[in-house]
């Protein structure tokens, strides 16, 4: 049968009469063996769902899964929640998300509190954490650079993410550049137009920003604000909301909301996506540390449900029209240039905790040296076991060199 035939979609024989309890258990196991990150993880769950027990036909889920990278939130997480509403509707998407979440969030908790209480302070750590603050540089670079791969398809969307670029490194608010971004390849069939919309706006508000600093500086001056369960929420929730393209974009905005306030320091914050890299999870449970280390254990589960809330409600909320909305001509270019200014947004990231990175080094050479094998290891490497393999030879030079 071909697979884009409508009967394995409308009659799929997988599911058949699951429990709820064997759904979550089901799922709870493909939680532990989430390593590699959300390629590896996708591919495990097509393999067992798709191609041997056919819970939904091959064509379906590669549409699916084009939906779910358009949308913000990590997409083997909304895989699993959409697939288990496939299965026994909204309750078994709750528990199948749940399910998929649940070890990484335990093993995170335990990081942070290891963290917390053994590492922190540690002289005799100071060097292998610094070298694996410096290769995970190398892994972010090579993330924003697929990410760029996947969503910059043309020189408009090109324009809008260098854009963005500029505007975070001159401070301009996040959600101007977002904003920018989806109004003007909203336009793009008036290419004149949406050039010009990039140019003035990008242009204006550099000088907004500089001309009025110290009122907005004071507007948006968060430092020494306590990290209570409720902003850590809010800042998770940020995150998730904005998490377009893969998990790595998040990191700016939970970076803005944590060290931007004080709350954790840049090493600290690239300790945690080094942990979420060699972890079984979504890697957005970085922010599951950050809350960790910020606030003890009611930040770290207030910041998780923040993040992963969107996750959970565009699959529960939108399951019947999610492929129908996104299809939307007008709503997807929208949604394309949001993406595109993200990854404007990530690369100034990278370039800013490169820079707070570089300050902190004894060796800047030997770093720049680390940076670039680690960022030549993720670009020419596969498999799950790349990324912690990275961060423990980042970690053995680290003592070694620093």
């Amino acid at each position: 049968m071909n697979e884009d035939s409508p009967a394995p979609d409308s009659a799929p024989s997988g599911p058949g009469s699951l429990t709820l309890t064997a759904l979550f258990l089901k799922f709870l196991v493909f939680g532990m063996l989430a390593f590699g990150g959300p390629v590896a993880q996708i591919a495990m769950i097509r393999e067992a769902l798709v191609d041997k027990e056919a819970w939904i036909g091959k064509a379906r889920f590669n549409r699916l899964l084009a939906v779910l990278q358009v949308l913000p939130g990590p997409e083997a997480h909304e895989l699993c929640v959409h697939l288990g509403m496939v299965a026994r509707g909204r309750i078994g998407g709750l528990l199948a998300g749940l399910g998929f979440m649940l070890p990484g969030l335990v093993l995170m908790l335990l990081a942070g509190w290891f963290y917390v209480s053994f590492v922190v302070g540690d002289a005799h750590l100071s060097g292998a954490l610094l070298g694996v603050q410096v290769v995970v540089l190398g892994i972010i670079a090579r993330a924003v650079v697929r990410i760029g791969q996947h969503i910059i398809e043309t020189a408009l969307l090109g324009a809008i993410a260098i854009a963005s670029l500029v505007m975070t490194l001159a401070q301009v608010p996040f959600w101007i550049p977002l904003a920018l971004g989806g109004i003007a390849y909203g336009v793009s069939r008036r290419p004149a137009v949406a050039a010009a919309l990039l140019l003035i706006v990008t242009a204006g508000a550099i000088v907004a920003i500089h001309v009025w600093a110290e009122p907005l500086h004071a507007l948006h001056a968060t430092t020494g604000t306590p990290a209570t369960p409720l902003a850590l929420f809010l800042a998770g929730l940020k995150g998730g909301l904005l998490t377009f393209g893969g998990a790595y974009t998040a990191i700016p905005y939970v970076r803005a909301d944590t060290v931007g306030r004080g709350w954790i320091s840049d090493p600290t914050f690239l300790d945690g996506i080094a942990l979420a890299g060699v972890l079984p999870a979504p890697l957005v449970i970085f922010a599951t540390f950050t809350g960790f280390v910020a606030g003890g254990l009611g930040g770290a589960l207030a910041i998780t449900a923040g993040m992963f809330l969107p996750a959970f409600a565009f699959s529960l909320v939108l399951f019947e029209r999610l492929e129908a909305i996104v299809e939307n001509p007008a709503l997807r270019h929208v949604l394309e240039g949001i993406a595109a200014a993200v990854v404007g947004i990530i690369a100034a990231t990278f370039l800013q905790l490169g820079y707070a990175t570089g300050l902190r080094i004894p060796a800047p050479a030997f770093g720049v040296m680390l940076a670039i094998a680690a960022l030549i290891a993720a670009w020419r490497m596969k498999g799950a076991w790349v990324t912690p393999a990275i961060i423990g030879a980042g970690a053995i030079a680290g003592w070694a060199l620093f």
